[in-house]
C-alpha cells in the first residue's frame, strides 16, 4: 500500500465530519414536511 494511506483516509473522514457538523449547526431540516393533516381527524 502507498505511504500515508491511513492518514489520507482519516483526513477525508475529518473533512466529511466537519461538513456534517456544520450542516447541523446551520439548522438544516432533518426531513421534508409531510402531507398536512386536517384539524378534524373524524372523517
Amino acid at each position: 500500500m502507498a505511504d500515508n494511506y491511513l492518514e489520507k483516509h482519516y483526513d477525508d473522514y475529518l473533512k466529511r465530519k466537519a461538513a456534517w457538523e456544520k450542516s447541523l449547526r446551520n439548522g438544516k431540516p432533518k426531513s421534508k414536511p409531510g402531507i398536512p393533516r386536517p384539524d378534524d381527524e373524524a372523517l
